[in-house]
């Protein structure tokens, strides 16, 4: 009998189930079920519809029982940051609010009343985006406060998904340490900070590691499902995920601090690992950040805007009537020669009404050539996020010290070849493209070495290099 892995990998426009098994060391993977997913407007604000986004994680698990292949462990990743507050019967207070939405405006200058920018990074090594947890949550004390006042839990997105299929919640570490509540040397939330900040103390357990046991299904799920199974925590943070499937040459030294990466899909995490956080000010700068990662290797990294922006361009030409695939805008792309480079980085390009006007816009306020056709758009973006890629190696090595060889894609962006080539081009470097499947990999592998398939994070990166495509590019 084969032994089946479920990971449920859900993005913030799409969702997946993807089974896994291993054969002569090799893994494969399955994808049975995929759904969409995206924030709706709900009560004025941006959110996610997480009853919606539930039904269909179940009915990916009807799916493997349709198909015979009942997996013996599950586990569910989501992106960061985003949470539900749960009262005392456990029921959802309010709207899941999504990192998008625009109530943390001025939250920041809340949190600085009780603690300084300088003083909270040093203090937690995450860099300062206004939609981190610790805004969302001096939001909701300031616009909403009988809502804390009633809540009798804490949940991030995934650890509310793997409480709904077991009765049981864990709060994972990887995620929260997206928050900027957690202390990096102890791993643990920062109480200090919380209570100086006015959350309820009691909202904040006891923090678990990827591969941990959440426990089985209910009785209901069961009921509901026709199976049990068994959930194991993965790095629910989809990044954290990600970053464990980057691939190792079977033989090479995986040393913490040696491997460069990229996560690209919607936001591009580019950075390395390192066994101490970096909460210098010089790091606090350069805006690098230090999420928790698997076995507390800490994820050193900066979030650029990534596919984001090509992604909204794309939706919007096919509202306007021209459907383009992404391969056609990378073709399309390569054919220009405008040279014009904007800062994916900047504010307005993170929610705008038009993508297409918002980087209109920002070349005539700076003299840049304005791109006019979806080819010269998509070229703008993707010659600006290479150059980013390359401006933010230039920080790795100068505060590390370290000379990184090449470069690792992983995630959904490793098959923009386009991007891949002017990746190579603006870094000097080579880059392995690949897998494009990371996250629900790295997924996959937590629950494979708790089960011992795999006896370390080396050998799991090893068995992701030969099981899968890597591309090289010069």
């Amino acid at each position: 009998m084969e032994k089946y892995y479920l990971a449920v990998d859900i993005g913030a426009s799409s969702g997946r189930h993807i089974l896994g098994t291993v054969k002569d060391g090799m893994i494969h993977l399955e994808e049975i079920y995929r759904f969409d997913n995206g924030m709706k407007k709900m009560d004025q604000h941006m959110c996610w519809d997480i009853e919606a986004l539930f039904g269909e994680i179940k009915e990916g698990l009807k799916q493997c029982k349709k198909l015979g292949k009942i997996p013996a462990y599950m586990g569910i990743d989501t992106w960061a940051v985003d949470f539900v507050l749960l009262d005392k019967q456990n029921q959802v207070l309010g709207n899941a609010v999504g990192y998008r939405d625009d109530r943390t405006k001025g939250m920041d200058e809340a949190v600085y009343e009780t603690i300084s920018l300088n003083d909270l990074y040093g203090r937690t090594g995450i860099q300062k985006q206004i939609f981190n947890t610790i805004y969302q949550l001096m939001a909701v004390k300031r616009q909403q406060p009988e809502m804390l006042d009633q809540a009798e839990s804490f949940l991030m997105i995934p650890d509310y998904f793997h409480y709904l299929l077991t009765g049981v919640k864990k709060q994972e570490y990887t995620n929260a340490t997206t928050t900027q509540l957690v202390n990096p040397d102890t791993n643990q939330w920062d109480y200090d900070l919380i209570r100086s900040l006015g959350y309820p103390e009691k909202l904040f357990g006891e923090l678990s590691m990827p591969g941990t046991v959440v426990g089985d299904f209910t009785e209901e799920i069961r009921q509901e499902i026709g199976f049990n199974c068994q959930v194991v925590l993965p790095a629910t943070h989809d990044t954290g995920s990600a970053v464990m499937a980057v691939p190792v040459v079977p033989g090479s030294e995986d040393t913490i601090g040696d491997i460069l990466y990229i996560s690209s899909g919607t936001w591009s995490l580019m950075g390395t690992e390192l066994a101490k956080a970096n909460c210098s000010m010089e790091s606090m700068e350069a805006n690098l950040t230090n999420e928790g990662g698997y076995d507390y290797r800490f994820r050193y990294l900066k979030n650029i805007m990534g596919l984001w922006m090509i992604q909204s361009v794309k939706k919007e030409l096919k509202e306007a009537g021209e459907n383009y695939s992404f391969a056609e805008l990378c073709t399309m792309a390569s054919e220009e020669k405008i040279p014009t480079i904007v800062d994916c980085n900047d504010d307005v390009f993170l929610a705008p009404a038009s993508m297409i006007e918002a980087i209109q816009e920002y070349c005539q306020q700076r003299g840049l050539e304005i791109p006019r056709s979806p080819g010269q758009i998509a070229a703008v973006i993707y010659n600006s996020l290479a150059k980013c890629y390359g401006d933010t190696i230039g920080e790795l090595e100068s505060i590390t010290g370290k000379t990184y060889k090449s470069i690792s894609i992983v995630g959904g962006g490793s098959n923009a070849e386009y991007l891949n080539q002017l990746t190579a081009r603006y870094t000097g470097r080579p880059v392995y493209a690949g897998p494009g499947e990371a996250t629900a990999i790295g997924n996959l592998l937590a629950q494979m070495m708790y089960d011992g398939t795999f006896e370390d994070l080396k050998s799991a990166r090893e068995a992701v290099y030969r099981s899968f495509e890597i591309k090289k590019y010069e």
